[in-house]
């Protein structure tokens, strides 16, 4: 089981999150409470541990805009939490991980236009693109299993985290407001999280 820790803003989140196992962290370049420059991405880059994935998230960005970002902060995957294309997603030099809000069934059929590596559903966004904190309903994701890695987000926390990695069996599962008080990452839930992810996956 895999963890994704997204809105990592300081140094020191960074190294808790590698320490308690995470496997990728998000740095995210939209608009959000979150959002870091490009600078300061390069700068967590540069101390963040080989073994951590650093995952860009975009919402309908410039092809400029992504190269940047990867070329400086070296990221290892795209994540795209707009309303990309299926073409400008398959254009991408580095391997994709594709957003979709889940409001019903029909949301999955909508993913089967989309050549990507990862598809992380997530629950509608309130005033940004996701980071609602919300979950959907996890009964609607199909049993069939996608084209590519599923990534479990929307209103996980330490204490339903366990639960979602029992249901719904994903690739990989995301938390960011989840492991946050009064808006900032906590150490103690961001390693209680990655603790019950890996130990539900391991029932």
């Amino acid at each position: 089981m895999k963890v994704k820790l997204c809105g990592i803003q300081k140094t020191n989140h960074l190294e808790a999150a590698a320490e308690a196992g995470a496997d990728y962290i998000g740095l995210m370049f939209a608009e959000s409470k979150r959002k870091i420059s490009v600078e300061r991405a390069e700068e967590l880059a540069a101390v963040g541990p080989p073994h951590i994935k650093r995952v860009g998230v975009f919402v309908n960005p410039s092809q400029n805009e992504i190269d940047e970002a990867v070329q400086k902060a070296n990221l290892d995957i795209i994540q795209l939490h707009g309303d990309e294309s299926p073409e400008f997603c398959k254009n991408q030099k580095k391997p994709v991980m594709k957003a979709f809000s889940i409001t019903s069934a029909d949301d999955f059929e909508r993913m089967k236009d989309y050549d990507v590596d990862y598809y992380l559903v997530d629950a509608p966004g309130t005033e940004y693109r996701g980071g609602s904190g919300k979950r959907f309903d996890w009964s609607l994701i199909p049993e069939d299993s996608l084209p590519g890695k599923l990534v479990l987000a929307g209103g996980l926390t330490p204490d339903n985290v366990y639960e979602a990695v029992q249901q719904v069996q994903p690739y990989a599962v995301d938390v960011s407001s989840g492991v946050e008080i009064n808006g900032e990452k906590d150490i103690n839930k961001m390693i209680a999280f990655i603790k019950e992810a890996k130990r539900s996956a391991a029932q």
